[in-house]
């Protein structure tokens, strides 16, 4: 956790209403620093269906291997979530760990240990001491509440210098339901189906064949469209829970992502994740700059993904942002390098909605004043017109700083 706020963390924080059939408690199990919370567990009531997407990195977490394994099954009654380790690279150690917690946890929760679900985040490389949650399980179980949502939030925080939370409601049905998501993420941050840790909550009645379908679609744009470093963690979990408690209140039991009774709590849905991974991009390590990177005219909407990914990832993209500079030029470098079609004599490139260069040179009306006061702004649009079809994309990212070599520098000490 960070000293300071981000200053692109959001104004307004909302209040998470409690979701029947999930309660939550937080503790201090001692993982890295003593006495800061450092461990959530969130109880699940019978009959709660479960999806995820993981990370595609080949070199996992103990945790990720678990939840894809336990994720078959579609059911889920307790999920535990640790910060300050990440228990990834701890070989049969970090699997003794994942089957200890499973085991404590259920337990706790009167449950199956395949009815538990499992993440961490923090330092790759260091065994995971499972047996400090054997000091905590059992009273996180007894204290669990429905309204604690910010909390969790924090003690799942890492490099993270605010929680990040969101909430939407959406009719099923003669229903109300509600969605609840949290989120950490600030570094190591360029998701492959998932983000770094989130986990989203609902009390609408769906198999999990359907919230399988859901979350899969609504990632594409939301999770998968962001990048801090480019570098995407072992540890990437997002999973989703549905408790079916609504059904008592007249909401149908839905059984496909495809069903048309689901399009308004899909919208609602996708919009809890795009706040998440919004948030994420708001506290990028050391960041002072939100950028939102668009790519138009492209070959394909693939193709524009591609070349907006190797602009947002691109170092002397980001540090020229962070220094205020709108150098078209490594956008230039940027767009070329991605391996997709483009034409240098067709290019344009807008910062903040200004032209700044057109058909392969810089725009005859450049205002050097006007694009300075533009990369002023902690908010800065960077567009980039290809001329080789119709393929659009974005992506957000932000500004790469001292204060992010600095993070890092010191992460494991």
């Amino acid at each position: 956790m960070s000293g300071s706020i981000s200053p692109l963390a959001p104004t307004h924080v909302p209040e998470l209403p409690p979701i029947d059939g999930v309660t939550l408690a937080t503790g201090a199990a001692g993982i890295k620093y003593p006495n800061r919370t450092d461990v959530v567990l969130a109880l699940l009531a019978p009959g709660t269906t479960t999806a995820g997407v993981l990370t595609r990195s080949k070199c996992p977490s103990a945790p990720v291997d678990w939840c894809r394994e336990k994720l078959k099954s579609g059911k889920a009654r307790a999920l535990v979530v640790n910060s300050g380790n990440a228990n990834a690279f701890t070989g049969r150690t970090g699997r003794a760990a994942t089957a200890l917690t499973a085991k404590l946890a259920a337990e706790a929760a009167n449950c199956s240990t395949s009815e538990v679900l499992l993440a961490s985040t923090g330092v790759i490389g260091e065994p995971l001491p499972a047996t400090k949650f054997a000091d905590v399980m059992g009273d996180l179980a007894r204290s669990a509440q429905p309204d604690i949502w910010i909390d969790a939030a924090k003690a799942i925080m890492t490099t993270d210098t605010f929680p990040k939370v969101a909430t939407a409601t959406a009719k099923l049905g003669s229903a109300t339901v509600v969605i609840n998501g949290i989120a950490k993420g600030a570094g190591m941050i360029a998701p492959d189906m998932a983000t770094m840790l989130s986990f989203v909550f609902t009390d609408a009645p769906l198999s999990a064949t359907a919230l399988q379908g859901l979350l899969k679609a609504a990632v594409a744009d939301t999770f998968n469209a962001v990048t801090v470093d480019g570098d995407t963690s072992t540890s990437d979990t997002l999973l989703a829970f549905a408790t079916g408690a609504a059904a008592e209140r007249g909401a149908p039991r839905i059984s496909r992502a495809a069903d048309p009774r689901l399009r308004g709590f899909a919208k609602a849905f996708q919009s809890v994740l795009a706040s998440l991974a919004e948030q994420v991009a708001r506290d990028g390590e050391g960041a002072r700059k939100l950028v939102e990177i668009i790519v138009e005219g492209a070959a394909s909407q693939a193709s524009a993904r591609k070349i907006a990914r190797s602009i947002a990832n691109s170092p002397l993209v980001k540090t020229a942002i962070a220094g205020e500079d709108a150098n078209w030029g490594r956008v230039v470098m940027a767009v070329g390098k991605a391996g997709e079609p483009a034409d240098r004599d067709k290019l344009s490139i807008w910062f903040g909605g200004i032209r700044v260069a057109q058909r392969g040179a810089r725009d005859p009306n450049y205002d050097e004043a006007a694009v300075s006061a533009v990369m002023k702004k902690p908010e800065i649009t960077l567009k980039v017109a290809l001329g080789m079809g119709k393929g659009r994309d974005r992506i957000l990212t932000c500004d790469l700083t001292k204060e992010y070599v600095a993070i890092n520098g010191d992460y494991r000490s």
